[in-house]
């Protein structure tokens, strides 16, 4: 700008006055204080909110909890980061309360209108007499405590039968013997281009990275004829990759791995609805019906690796092999069953409050109050709240409806506002562990995450007139 307008010399003169050393930072933290107190102030108009908390350990060995807000404004239902605090010592129950409603305290907000908390479902977090959500729910006993979806999925799909297990467990072996060395690495991938394979490396499987497990078992299986070439008078189980019913059930686990994988994903995303998590497992759960019945019929086709290998190698499942294919299917229905309760139908007006059946409307209303129930049909019949319904989001849609409705929408928006997973802590840690990094390991990262994670922009001439000028009196 000075050069333009100065001229070239000017703008070397310029130059030469070296910013402050945390001038930046200041300026970062300036911009996130008048973006957070713009939530506050939105946050404070809201009827409702619900929160997101999650703990883990940076690079510096501190532990952060990291919390996001739903809450509704201006007829719209948002989500936004709220906060990322240290915990001083320990990360108990007390300790994470405290940080919490520290910051509920202070920005003069109340806990009475929060209706939801969704954890990872950690002791800490859940713990029946001195967890988050009991502490939480002493104050305010109506608040819904939400385990993680996306947790309770793979707390579901661990169980699995001895055998299956066993050739999990063999398979990571494998793939550590070549990738816990380089030299292995490196011989195994000029082995693969040599053969002229779609693939060179195998994959780590880490249990923390819930959708390695798929991946590594796809790409193990994928190579089998070069690990088995690599293996050959290096390693014990060398057998296990001549081994037809060995690999089948190594194609079997690979194909379950990767159907379960989609469905970890689908659970993800910052607009999943109580109503997709339920949509999801109960599909989940059919299919794995329908696939007992067609193991059965000796039909594989549910499993694309498997049938490919049973063609090409002219096999035949044994009955113990297929038994456990079975067990296994009927394990993880049990047990999805378990750790997701069935839809309640008597909710079901709130994803689909448009119906004009007499007895349709009978049934869905069947705890509402008269005048709600009234209500239902008045909006049943309202071609201007279809079109509404239509071009929002289902939250959005009984935001937007409330003044008018307030009964209706109140019952619906305590339903939904609830987040059904931690998915945004997730995205949040990956942001912190991009800040605080081994040489800014004593940032504090909070006012940058602020800035990085929220979808509020700050307010700069504002910032700009609460900045203070400071001229030499030279």
């Amino acid at each position: 700008m000075t050069e333009i307008m100065l001229g070239e010399k000017a703008s070397k003169e310029i130059n030469k006055i070296p910013l402050s050393n945390d001038t930046v930072k200041k300026r970062i933290t300036s911009m996130a204080e008048n973006v957070k107190v713009q939530l506050v102030s939105q946050l404070q108009q809201s009827l409702y909110f619900s929160l997101q908390l999650d703990e883990s350990t940076d690079i510096g060995n501190e532990a952060n909890l990291l919390c996001f807000v739903r809450y509704i404004y201006c007829g719209e239902v948002h989500d936004e980061f709220l906060f990322c605090r240290p915990l001083p010592t320990n990360t108990t129950g007390e300790a994470i309360f405290n940080v919490a409603n520290d910051f509920i305290v202070q920005n003069e907000l109340s806990w009475s209108r929060c209706v939801g908390i969704s954890t990872d479902g950690a002791t800490a977090m859940t713990g029946k007499l001195r967890g988050l959500v009991s502490r939480v729910q002493s104050i305010v006993p109506q608040v819904k405590a939400t385990h993680c979806c996306t947790h309770r999925e793979q707390l579901a799909v661990k169980h699995m039968p001895t055998c299956l297990k066993t050739v999990l467990e063999e398979a990571v072996k494998i793939v550590n013997f070549i990738k816990g060395k380089a030299l292995n690495t490196r011989l195994f991938t000029v082995l693969c281009e040599e053969m002229g394979s779609e693939h060179t490396k195998l994959l780590y499987h880490t249990e923390v990275r819930w959708l390695t497990r798929g991946k590594v078992l796809s790409r193990l299986f994928e190579l089998r004829e070069e690990v088995q070439i690599f293996l050959y008078e290096r390693h014990d189980l060398y057998n296990r990759m001549h081994d037809t019913q060995w690999l089948t059930k190594l194609a079997y686990l690979s194909d379950i791995f990767s159907t379960l994988n989609g469905l970890n994903l689908s659970l993800q995303g910052k607009d999943t609805t109580i109503f997709k998590v339920q949509d999801k497992i109960q599909e989940t759960r059919m299919k794995l019906d329908l696939w007992c019945g067609r193991i059965d019929r000796k039909d594989f086709e549910s499993f694309p690796s498997l049938a490919d290998f049973l063609l090409t190698s002219k096999e035949e499942l044994d009955g113990d092999t297929t038994q456990a294919f079975k067990a296994h299917l009927q394990g993880l229905h049990s047990e999805l069953g378990k750790y997701f309760e069935e839809p309640d139908p008597s909710f079901e007006w709130i994803r689909n409050p448009f119906v004009t059946d007499k007895v349709d409307i009978e049934k869905v209303s069947v705890n509402l109050s008269s005048k709600e129930a009234d209500n239902l049909v008045e909006i049943a019949t309202s071609g201007t709240l279809k079109t509404l319904f239509r071009e929002r989001s289902l939250a959005n849609f009984w935001a937007q409806v409330q003044p008018e409705y307030p009964g209706l929408a109140e019952i619906a928006l305590k339903h939904l506002m609830p987040f059904p997973t931690t998915y945004n802590c997730e995205i949040g840690f990956s942001t912190l562990v991009d800040l605080k990094t081994k040489k800014r390991n004593r940032i504090n990262v909070e006012p940058d995450m602020r800035l990085k994670l929220s979808r509020l922009e700050p307010d700069i001439p504002t910032v700009v007139r609460q900045q203070k000028q400071y001229h030499s009196s030279h």
